[in-house]
C-alpha cells in the first residue's frame, strides 16, 4: 500500500512540475492576433494601433525598395496564416501582388482606401511602357504616407479592420488609433512651422522619382522635375528628359536633388554634378533599421522635413 501511495504521489508531483513548467514557458504568439504588413512604414502604423502584444510580421525589410521586393517562402507562409494583411495599395507593392492575391487567407486591407489619390502625368509612363520599361501605376500616386493627414486615414482603416478581425478588443484598437491620430495632428502642425522657414520662392523640389506629390501639395512646394520620370524606380529616363531636367534646375535655381536612401544615386549624382547642386539623401520608401534616425513614421517625417528645410532655406 505504501508503494502504491508513493507511486501516486510521484505521479502527482511530476504532473505538477510539468504543469508549472508549461505555465512558466513563454506562450509566444498563442492567442494574439496575427498580422502581416507589407512595408516598414505600414508596419509601424499598424503597430501603433494594434499594440505591442500583436503578432506582427513586416514583409519588406528596412532599406529595401517596395517597388521591386519579391517575397520569400517564409513570407508566403506568413500570408496564409495571418488574420489580417495590411498593404499600402495603389500598386506600390507591385512585385508582391501575385503572392498577396494567391496566398492571403485572412482580411486583405488597403490602408490607403479613402484617400484622395493624386493622378500622375501619364506621358512619361506611356513612353517608358512602349520601350518595355512599364511603370503603370494606373491607380495614381501610391506615396500617400508623405502627408501625415493621409496617415490619419490609415490609422482609421487599420482600427476598423482590427476590430472586424478581433471584435472583443475593438474599443482598445480605437483608443490607440485616436491617441496616434493626435500625434499625427501635432506632427502636421510642426511640419507647417518648419516649412515656414523656407521662402515660398525657394520651395522647389527635384527628387529621384515621384515621391513628394502629397507632401508638396499639402505644404506648398513645387515639384520642378524628376530624375526618374515615374512613380516607380523601375523606369529609366531618356537623354532628352535628363537634358530638360537639367535646364529646369538651372533656370529655376533649384538648390538640391532629394534622393531616397534605398535608390541607387548614380544618376542623380550625375545630374547634380552637371548643374552644380547638391544631392541630399532622405527616407521615402522605408524606415531605418531599429534604433536608427528614422525607425518610426513620426521620426521618419521629422528627419525628412528637417533635412529638406536645411537644404532649401536661405
Amino acid at each position: 500500500m505504501k508503494n502504491k501511495c508513493a507511486v501516486v504521489i510521484s505521479l502527482l508531483t511530476l504532473t505538477s512540475l510539468l504543469l508549472a513548467a508549461c505555465g512558466n514557458a513563454p506562450s509566444q504568439t498563442e492567442g494574439n492576433i496575427r498580422l502581416v504588413a507589407s512595408t516598414t512604414i505600414v508596419g509601424d502604423v499598424v503597430r501603433q494601433v494594434a499594440g505591442e502584444e500583436a503578432d506582427l510580421l513586416v514583409l519588406i525589410p528596412p532599406g529595401s525598395d517596395p517597388h521591386t521586393f519579391e517575397p520569400r517562402p517564409q513570407d508566403i507562409a506568413a500570408l496564409s496564416e495571418a488574420d489580417v494583411v495590411f498593404v499600402n495599395g495603389l500598386d506600390l507593392e507591385e512585385a508582391l501582388e501575385p503572392a498577396l492575391q494567391a496566398n492571403t487567407a485572412g482580411l486583405l486591407v488597403t490602408v490607403s482606401d479613402g484617400i484622395e489619390v493624386l493622378a500622375f502625368d501619364r506621358d512619361h509612363e506611356q513612353s517608358q511602357a512602349s520601350e518595355g520599361e512599364g511603370d503603370e501605376h494606373g491607380a495614381g500616386d501610391p506615396h500617400t504616407w508623405m502627408d501625415p493627414n493621409n496617415v490619419i486615414i490609415w490609422a482609421q482603416n487599420i482600427a476598423a479592420a482590427l476590430a472586424q478581425a478581433d471584435p472583443q478588443n475593438g474599443d482598445t484598437y480605437q483608443r490607440s488609433a485616436d491617441a496616434y491620430i493626435a500625434e499625427l495632428q501635432a506632427l502636421d502642425g510642426w511640419i507647417r512651422a518648419q516649412v515656414a522657414q523656407v521662402p515660398e520662392a525657394q520651395r522647389k523640389l527635384v527628387s529621384d522619382h515621384a515621391t513628394f506629390g502629397y507632401f508638396a501639395g499639402e505644404y506648398g512646394f513645387e515639384q520642378v522635375g524628376l530624375v526618374i520620370p515615374g512613380l516607380s524606380t523601375n523606369a529609366a529616363p531618356s537623354a532628352q528628359e535628363l537634358a530638360s531636367l537639367e535646364n529646369a534646375i538651372r533656370e529655376q535655381a533649384v538648390k538640391a536633388i532629394f534622393v531616397d536612401k534605398t535608390v541607387n544615386p548614380a544618376l542623380s549624382q550625375q545630374v547634380a554634378a552637371d548643374t552644380g547642386v547638391q544631392v541630399v539623401f532622405v527616407y521615402t520608401g522605408s524606415l531605418s533599421e531599429a534604433g536608427g534616425e528614422a525607425d518610426s513614421y513620426l521620426k521618419f517625417m521629422r528627419y525628412n522635413v528637417i533635412t529638406l528645410v536645411n537644404a532649401l532655406k536661405p
